[in-house]
């Protein structure tokens, strides 16, 4: 009996024994030493309506424009700050502010939330496009160009653009609220252009003279009128401009207190150092029920006033037309538009002289309600903290410290305690960071550069949330509207041809 007992026990036992999740230990087990990931795939609800809904969530956000894998759990990354502000409710701003170093993607992510928000009914507004990056995208998107420079066009900053004839279709106070709009404009923008030629900005005595100098010249002129128009003014002396000029009734006085301010209005009119693209009637005017990019790529980087100029120039007109646009639709004279600004190559317009940080914050602070998203584009923090004032280098970190979303790509070491400054970053973002600023690898048999380890890898960071790092993924229709080096490709190109035709 026992010894039946001991045999059953004997019989039994491997039918009680189970593989482990690799496989059966031991020798001859074949136990694996790695499991392989199931294989991802993404359906719709009614491709896959039988696996609906899921058990798991994803664990980052799906809502917005669709950007890539994330790079620690591959799921889908979709991010943009109007749809996280508007429909996730994720950040209180519907802004983003993107850092990185040159060449490793800023434009292309910006270019890639341009074009999914461009398909929700968003319309991109590119103010200013230095390279160009965006001019293929815009024309894509069947938008509007134009072109700035030297000899390619002109913007008066005096024009209120489509603010008088808003005006004429408003009455009461939308109709006051749209003429003082415009007028705040011209005023921050003839100020900003002061700032620039003189590399300091005007007295407090020039800023009110040039104001009262505006609304006379609302009340004389008829059309629109030019910075020598506005020069007339001021050279006419009228009762009103000397007023506030306070000459004490002296002529003399007031010839005396108004000199610097002319000779720097005649600078622009006759040319000077930012030539007559702001002397002249507007080229092109902007509309504003489609896209639209400002192509100054033609103006050289050794210009950098007249990039600046240019830039805030530019600024001003969209948003003028943006005020325009909310007004009417506030209205109900138009339908609501919604506008996607991007500001790309901040750095250029706030280096340009002291007091550029207070131009840049008038033109660019809109209401949050009013369904506009902005998109900030810089390389570093060093851009933004090498401003030769305290006060405006405080200001210009608040322009990434107000934004909803920070959007970084690779970054030096040295930025890191820059950054912590605005926000938080921990040690495994930042080697993150630095470890995608590294330079590309170099094939010596081929002879070829291999794509930059950090090309296309963001950390999209909220406030004080832990990041999410990405991979951006483009499409084959955006490989030929991304490429922000064609100069360089078409020189390779015609390089190789004349090898090939080399006897």
């Amino acid at each position: 009996m026992a010894d039946d007992k001991k045999k059953d026990k004997t019989t039994q036992a491997p039918s009680r024994r189970r593989p482990g999740p690799r496989g059966w230990a031991g020798r001859g087990g074949g136990m694996a030493t790695m499991v392989q990931m199931a294989d991802e795939w993404r359906a719709t609800t009614v491709q896959a309506c039988g696996l609906w809904p899921f058990s798991v969530g994803t664990g980052t956000p799906m809502v917005g424009v669709p950007i890539g894998r994330n790079l620690q759990s591959g799921a889908t990354l979709c991010c943009d700050p109007i749809s996280w502000f508007q429909r996730a409710k994720l950040i209180s701003n519907p802004s983003a502010f993107v850092l990185g170093k040159p060449g490793l993607g800023k434009s292309t992510i910006v270019r890639r939330m341009a074009t999914g928000l461009a398909g929700n009914g968003v319309q991109p507004l590119v103010l200013g496009d230095l390279k160009p990056d965006y001019v293929d995208l815009i024309e894509a998107l069947g938008g509007q160009v134009i072109s700035l420079g030297r000899g390619r066009g002109h913007l008066n900053i005096l024009d209120p653009g489509e603010a008088s004839a808003a005006a004429q279709r408003l009455t009461g106070k939308a109709r006051s609220q749209v003429i003082a709009d415009a007028h705040g404009r011209r005023h921050t923008m003839v100020s900003a252009l002061l700032t620039i030629m003189r590399a300091q900005p005007p007295t407090d005595r020039e800023e009110t003279i040039l104001d009262r100098a505006l609304k006379v010249l609302d009340d004389r002129h008829k059309g629109v009128p030019v910075l020598a128009d506005l020069l007339q003014v001021i050279q006419d002396a009228p009762d009103e401009v000397r007023h506030v000029a306070l000459d004490r009734g002296s002529l003399d006085r007031y010839r005396e207190i108004t000199e610097g301010l002319e000779a720097s209005l005649i600078g622009l009119v006759g040319g000077g150092r930012l030539g007559e693209t702001f002397a002249h009637p507007t080229t092109t005017p902007m509309h504003r029920d489609r896209p639209v990019v400002f192509d100054v790529s033609s103006i050289d980087d050794s210009e950098t006033d007249l990039q600046a100029a240019v830039l805030l120039a530019c600024w001003s007109a969209g948003f003028g037309t943006v005020n325009v646009a909310h007004a009417l639709a506030d209205a109900g004279l138009e339908p609501r538009r919604h506008y996607f600004v991007i500001l790309d190559e901040l750095w250029r317009a706030l280096r340009a002289g002291k007091g550029m940080v207070d131009r840049v914050d008038a033109l660019t602070r809109l209401n949050r309600q009013r369904g506009v998203g902005m998109a900030m584009v810089s390389h570093t923090m060093s851009d933004l903290m090498s401003l030769p004032a305290e006060e405006d280098r405080a200001k210009a970190k608040g322009f990434v410290e107000r934004s909803g979303m920070v959007i970084c790509g690779g970054l030096p070491s040295a930025e890191m305690p820059m950054l912590n400054t605005a926000l938080p970053f921990s040690r495994a973002e930042q080697r993150m960071l630095i470890g995608w600023q590294d330079p590309p690898a170099w094939d010596s048999a081929t002879g070829a550069e291999a794509a930059p380890p950090g090309r296309g890898k963001f950390l999209v960071k909220v406030g004080g949330r832990p990041g999410i790092p990405v991979q951006l993924q483009l499409t084959s229709v955006e490989m030929g509207i991304n490429d922000t080096n064609k100069l360089w490709h078409e020189t390779s190109r015609v390089s190789q041809r004349v090898e090939s035709e080399a006897p």
